[in-house]
């Protein structure tokens, strides 16, 4: 689950190490909703894990950047970022990874790549993008997987699970609209100077959140911390710099369709990890929403528009 869409010039490493670059960081993002759900079922709050998340990935991000001089020279611009996008990452976060009280990790994940659908649609719906034939399709397999994986309305799916699947779906759909508020937010800085300012916002409204409802707790279990140090260092730093490095190297369409090996690293994982089996309609579900974002990035030469 990335936010970076530009890379900084460091050099560029050969295409078969980009790929394996992109396909790590898929895996490393893919890995969130497992970690999340070990820490929680060791008794830590969302809320805390997500804010220490943020806070060591923060500081590390910020010496990646160039330390407090870059981050204190493009203050003004960042001070936007650190409110819009930090809001905009802490809310999505909470709202996705809460859905994993509900419903299965894999099921949590897949509903949440539908994201690139909804990015599509918003495009169209402002007059960005033309609804073409193509990017219809993408969008009828897309909810072609959603009800695959959760069934049709009425067919007796608990109000539990329904909770589930609606803050996945939330959580997507807020991700296609802060993807591309960052991307305007953050133009013309370095990416890693961008998601400095985004993840430190998003560290102090979920500290906010997480002190107003009920405090921090620092003797968590080791698991607790360990799974944290996890989701900063390894969800969150390394797989954002391995992502940039392999973005740079082969661009954002083989890009894209890389980083579709992560919702089925997630659910595998899920099912290892957590005990989850990963059932066939998650599973069958899950590739529907894939080759939909597969689509999507695949360029055509003629794409002739359906809706203007």
């Amino acid at each position: 689950m990335s936010d970076a869409s530009r890379s900084e010039g460091a050099a560029t490493p050969g295409v078969g190490r980009a790929t394996l670059l992109v396909a790590f960081s898929a895996c490393c993002f893919g890995s969130i909703a497992t970690l999340v759900t070990v820490a929680t079922r060791a008794g830590a709050r969302l809320s805390e894990v997500l804010t220490w998340r943020y806070v060591i990935a923060a500081v590390l991000l910020a010496v990646i950047a160039g330390g407090a001089s870059a981050i204190i020279r493009e203050a003004r611009r960042g001070l936007p970022l650190v409110v819009l996008a930090g809001g905009g990452q802490a809310v999505i976060a909470g709202l996705s990874l809460s859905a994993l009280r509900y419903i299965p990790a894999a099921t949590m994940i897949f509903l949440f790549y539908t994201y690139p659908a909804w990015v599509t649609v918003i495009s169209a719906l402002r007059g960005r993008e033309a609804l073409t034939g193509r990017r219809l399709l993408a969008l009828v397999l897309s909810l072609a997987g959603i009800g695959v994986m959760v069934g049709l309305p009425g067919t007796g799916a608990s109000s539990v699970a329904t909770l589930g699947v609606l803050l996945a779906l939330a959580g997507a759909l807020l991700y296609a609209l802060y993807i591309p508020m960052i991307d305007h937010l953050g133009r013309g800085l370095p990416p890693a100077l961008t998601a400095t300012y985004a993840t430190a916002g998003a560290a102090v409204i979920l500290g906010v959140v997480a002190a107003l409802s009920g405090g921090f707790v620092l003797r968590q279990p080791p698991i607790v911390w360990a799974m944290t140090f996890g989701l900063a260092v390894v969800c969150t730093v390394i797989a954002f710099i391995c992502f940039l490095r392999g973005l740079a190297a082969i661009g954002p369409v083989r890009t894209s369709i890389i980083s579709t090996v992560e919702p089925f690293w997630g659910a595998l994982l899920a099912s290892i990890v957590l005990a989850q089996p990963l059932a066939a309609r998650t599973l069958a579900g899950g590739i529907l929403v894939a080759a939909a974002v597969i689509i999507l990035n695949v360029p055509q030469r003629v794409d002739t528009p359906v809706v203007a």
